[in-house]
This record gives structure tokens, C-alpha cells and sequence, in this order.
């Protein structure tokens, strides 16, 4: 079993290519919800959304979100009539919030609701939300603490972050499986993805932290930092808040605990050295994913890597390197 922990748009560019190189059978995709919100009125989840689009060959290259194709009469229709529009839902991506918002008013939990979404579009993977239970990024500005996607969407990353926390993290529990996949995994990929706003939520459930710092299985990282630079978004911005080198150094350090190989573009092989003397397995490839040969290639070579690789334990609870 190979298990990806992934949220975003790199994210998701990441788990076509690994669902090109692995059978679907034996993936499993543990999926940010810290970007959860209730939009006129309906459950959306935009990171598992991503995800179900991706593996259901379904996700809209240009936009990287949403449906490949899809269309925005109903956001017309709705701003006219005075509902907030900044936050843009297509037509045919609306069928999947109704969907999901039905069954959990039914009372069914968001993992049975998102498995029975991706069976629905066909997609024989695990598709795993990080929790059962809200848990949501705050990040505070100077307007003020917004949402992410207040932040990310509304005001497009530009006002000045001061600070990024994890409300309800502390107390949730992992989803069903998920701790249960990482123990039994074969290998872990932790997607190029936000390491704050896209990973970090799913780290800070103590659980499945807990769960990478114990499992037998090699843990790898790609980095979404290329250059100095994130590839796409807040990246960079959210990781000097947090006080993290924007570097692939500053992915080792959000990492390090639990972290065997770090996959980091081939414009920082200069930075491969120091990665190495941090006892941390160092790769250098193309990582910039704008064709589906680069996802397949990129999934591919990070696998080899981490499978090639031993991991080294050390008790639970004590620090490894």
C-alpha cells in the first residue's frame, strides 16, 4: 500500500501521476479539510474535491480546480440576487456539494461520504479526509483573523499573514483508516503541497502525526519550493510566518521528525549536500509538473526513492534525528 498525504493544486497534479505509476487498488490518499466552508449553505471541501476530479480524470488543467469545462451561470444568478460570489462553484461542480451536503445531513460521517463520491465517479483508490471532525485554518492578518479561503480566494494572498493556526486540531481524531494505512504502508509520499495550509492541518492532528513518526514504512516529501520560490500560492509567504527557510531546507525542518527523503528540483542540487548532512536522503529531479509525462515521472522517481530507502526508527515519542 502506498499512502499519499496531499491537499492543493500540487497535490493533486502529484496523485495523477502517482495513480499512474501505482495500481488504484493500492493507493490511498489521506486529503486536507482544513479548507472545509459552508457556502450558500452546502458542505464544500475543496481539497477533496480536488483530488476525486484528478483521479476521475475530471479536474480543469488551465484552473487546476473545479470541473474541466464547466460553466458559471448559477455564480451569475446568485450574485444578481445578492449571495457573495467571490468564491466561485461551477455548474456541474455544484452536483457534488449538494451531494456531500445531503449525506451528511442524513448523518453520514465525511469519509463514508467521500468514498461513496469517488465509487460514484469510478475512482477505485482510498480517498481518506483527514478527519471526521471540523478542523479549520485560521490565519491572522492585519484585517483581522480570516479563513483560508477568505484569504486565499477573497483577498488573494495579499495581505500580510502574521500567524497560521489549526482550530480543532488539538482535539480531533483521525479519520477511520487513516492511522491504519499509514502503519501498514509500504511507503508514504507527503505531496508538493502548502507545507503549512495543506499539510500542516493534517500533521496537526496528533494522530496521524503520531502515526508517521511510528510506522515501519519510509516517509518521503516533495518540495514545493523550487528556486527559492513556491511553485504556485502562499507557500513561501506562510512558511517565513512560521519562521521556516523558503528553501528545501525549510521542508526538511517542517518535517524533520518523521522524514527519511526529500525530493527537491534538480535547480537546487546545491542544496542536496546540506540536506544529506541532516541524515535525510536527498534526490534531485524535475519537479514542475505541466504535462502528464512530468507527473508520471515525478510520482514515479519519488516512489523508487522512498522504497529504495531504510527507515530509520527510533521510539516512539523520542526525537529521530
Amino acid at each position: 500500500m502506498i499512502v499519499v498525504i496531499t491537499g492543493g493544486t500540487g497535490g493533486a497534479k502529484f496523485v495523477q501521476g502517482v495513480q499512474s505509476c501505482v495500481p488504484a487498488e493500492e493507493l490511498v490518499c489521506v486529503v486536507n479539510t482544513g479548507d472545509d466552508l459552508e457556502w450558500w449553505g452546502l458542505h464544500v471541501s475543496p481539497d477533496l474535491d480536488s483530488i476525486t476530479y484528478a483521479l476521475a480524470g475530471l479536474l480543469s488543467k488551465d484552473r487546476g480546480w473545479g470541473v474541466e469545462g464547466d460553466t458559471f451561470g448559477c455564480l451569475e444568478v446568485m450574485k444578481r440576487l445578492g449571495a457573495p460570489g467571490w468564491f466561485q462553484l461551477g455548474d456541474r461542480d455544484l452536483a457534488l456539494h449538494i451531494t456531500r451536503t445531503k449525506m451528511l445531513g442524513e448523518g453520514k460521517t465525511l469519509t463514508k461520504a467521500t468514498a461513496a463520491i469517488a465509487s460514484s465517479f469510478g475512482i477505485r483508490c482510498r480517498v481518506l479526509p483527514m478527519s471526521d471532525a471540523r478542523v479549520e485554518t485560521r490565519i491572522a492578518t492585519d484585517q483581522g483573523e480570516l479563513s483560508f479561503q477568505e484569504y486565499f480566494v477573497r483577498e488573494r494572498y495579499q495581505v500580510a499573514a502574521h500567524a497560521v493556526r489549526f482550530d480543532g486540531a488539538a482535539t480531533a481524531k483521525a479519520a477511520p483508516g487513516v492511522v491504519e494505512a499509514i502503519l501498514s504502508a509500504e511507503a508514504v509520499l507527503l505531496a508538493p503541497s502548502n507545507p503549512i495550509t495543506s499539510i500542516g492541518p493534517i500533521l496537526a492532528i496528533p494522530a496521524i502525526r503520531q502515526a508517521l513518526l511510528a510506522t515501519a514504512a519510509p516517509v518521503g516529501a516533495v518540495s514545493p519550493i523550487v528556486g527559492g520560490a513556491a511553485v504556485s500560492g502562499p507557500a513561501g509567504d506562510l512558511m517565513a510566518v512560521r519562521g521556516l527557510e523558503v528553501s528545501p531546507l525549510g521542508i526538511v525542518a517542517a518535517y524533520r521528525d518523521f522524514l527519511d527523503v526529500l525530493v527537491m528540483d534538480e535547480r537546487d542540487a546545491a542544496l542536496a549536500a546540506d540536506v544529506q548532512r541532516l541524515g535525510i536522503r536527498a534526490l534531485c529531479t524535475n519537479t514542475i509538473m505541466k504535462t502528464a509525462e512530468n507527473k508520471k515521472a515525478l510520482a514515479c522517481a519519488s516512489l523508487q526513492a522512498v522504497l529504495a530507502t531504510k527507515r530509520q526508527q527510533t521510539p516512539v515519542g523520542a526525537e529521530r534525528r
